[in-house]
């Protein structure tokens, strides 16, 4: 058959075809008669297009859009909060991003081991002189005007301990470089700033030397993504349905990290579990159970072959935030906790919320003002348990002494001062831990005085600080502050505080509008 009649042959078993095909032998009037009703076909069909394009418009415009900012110094619980709110309007995404967080466990895991070892590492070279650059040292003392020495440790290390200690170095050497293929996964290899900023999705590898010893792996605004190709070479099943249910074994896959680690499984809960260990980071003031990503009291369920991370598990885990990690909820996006949307009962039709998450560290906080002026409301996390430590990049700066100036600067920012501020005065589990171990806060707040040293003085006392600095500071007496006493790691506690806060802005919101 030739191209031609093939194509006419085409053309005629084609329905549409045969339709506005002209009659044979059609007269002039059916041609002006058939003209006329196509042109009132594709009138009518256009007028359709421009109604649905007006629906869209004023569905847009009826949306809403509520901006969030998230901020505190870095390890604040940010992230933490920010996976709390995703946890509870879009749990689906959760559960589906939740077996991708399993490198980032890992990573965590592997690197407690690290700073256990560097602390005997250590005690070893030195163990009875002042550490000039110690890993855990004394917090400094808030209003005094001289930083506190951490006085001289005797740790008594005998040689037959060194010896003990130099055996399990060696068995969990495959650790570190673990650790590195880790940090070359997880990290962009482009980044020349030496942070890593997204999950690589190649397969595990070895890399040369020791360079990503040390760094940590940070969180950049394509994270979710990245991270949810990731997967080993089993990942894929987990891609949709419960991760709870699922079950994939991944020693399967030769490249996995999960041979390394049940390799040393043994070695890290002896080291771990060991007194002499725990003797010696008690005496460094080493309390590893306070740092993000602490997973020591569960390796053998971290290292079993069919792990996936449960919900408590990806909201311990660490992840630095670089730069600035954005999130919507859409009520579209079938995000439901108990029934009540995220926009139930607005009034004001559907609303999108924009949470923004930007990183807390020193050299992160230039970022910070670009959203002062387009944002709601400002969630700031001021960690009540940090009284007795320092920040990782200024050994001399209290992490409390730090979260106050930070919370002073942002009170009495104009650019803020039609923003609602809620403070989440948070890490209350940790705080209670430690005052029931003994700590004082007068050692370290000489303006606490002798307050008796429970919980509840203590947290009356950091809101009527904080309080009381926005009062006297702010640039709009009428400006609304909400405070909570929080842990962000507790969900069922969280949950309550969210949807108080999800209420006061979006009352707020419909006062701005005046429709209430």
């Amino acid at each position: 058959m030739s191209a031609t009649t093939h194509g006419r042959a085409r053309a005629d078993s084609d329905p549409l075809s045969r339709v506005l095909k002209p009659a044979s032998g059609e007269s002039p009037q059916e041609r002006q008669a058939r003209l006329e009703q196509e042109a009132e076909a594709k009138r009518i069909s256009d007028a359709i297009d421009e109604q649905l394009r007006r629906e869209k418009v004023e569905k847009t415009k009826a949306r809403k859009e509520i901006r969030v900012l998230l901020l505190g110094q870095s390890e604040s619980g940010k992230s933490t909060t920010l996976k709390q709110f995703q946890l509870l309007y879009a749990p689906s995404s959760f559960a589906i991003e939740a077996p991708s967080w399993r490198p980032i466990i890992y990573l965590n895991l592997v690197r407690s081991i690290r700073r256990i070892l560097e602390i005997i590492t250590i005690a070893e070279i030195d163990y009875n002189a002042y550490d000039d650059q110690p890993l855990s040292p004394v917090s400094p003392t808030i209003g005094t005007p001289e930083r506190a020495r951490r006085p001289t440790l005797n740790l008594g290390i005998t040689d037959e301990e060194l010896a003990a200690f130099a055996s399990i170095r060696a068995a969990l050497s495959p650790l570190l470089d673990l650790e590195d293929r880790l940090i070359a996964l997880l990290s962009d290899p482009e980044e020349d700033s030496g942070e890593a900023t997204h999950l690589n999705t190649s397969a595990f590898r070895t890399t040369a030397g020791g360079a990503g010893r040390g760094k940590e792996v940070a969180l950049g605004g394509g994270w979710k993504r990245a991270l949810g190709k990731w997967s080993g070479k089993n990942g894929s099943r987990h891609g949709h349905g419960s991760a709870e249910n699922d079950e994939v074994d991944w020693t399967t896959d030769p490249r996995d990290p999960i041979h390394v680690l049940q390799r040393c499984a043994t070695d890290m809960e002896i080291l771990w579990e060991d007194e002499r260990v725990q003797d010696i980071l008690r005496k460094r003031r080493a309390r590893m159970e306070e740092n993000p990503g602490f997973y020591l009291n569960d390796i053998r369920r971290i290292v079993s072959s069919t792990y996936i991370p449960s919900i408590d598990d990806v909201l311990k885990a660490r992840l630095k935030t670089l730069g600035v990690v954005e999130h919507r909820f859409s009520p579209t996006a079938g995000g439901t906790l108990g029934g009540n949307r995220f926009s139930k009962g607005t009034g004001q039709g559907e609303v999108d919320w924009l949470i923004y998450d930007v990183g807390g560290a020193r050299n992160q906080r230039h970022v910070w003002a670009p959203f002062f002026d387009d944002v709601q409301a400002l969630i700031f996390l001021a960690p009540i348990s940090a009284f007795d430590q320092v920040l990782t990049e200024d050994t001399l700066v209290n992490r409390m002494e730090d979260s106050m100036l930070l919370w002073r600067n942002i009170v009495s920012n104009k650019l803020l001062r039609n923003v609602n501020l809620v403070l989440f005065l948070n890490k209350c589990d940790l705080l209670q831990k430690k005052l029931q171990s003994g700590i004082q806060l007068k050692t370290y707040m000489t303006s606490y005085g002798d307050r008796p040293n429970d919980f509840e003085s203590i947290g009356r006392y950091f809101q009527s600080k904080f309080a009381a600095m926005h009062q006297t500071m702010t640039p709009n007496p009428e400006r609304e502050l909400y405070i909570h006493l929080t842990s962000v790691i507790d969900t069922r506690a969280t949950e309550k505080i969210i949807n108080s806060v999800r209420e006061m802005i979006l009352k707020d919101s419909l006062k701005r509008t005046k429709l209430l």
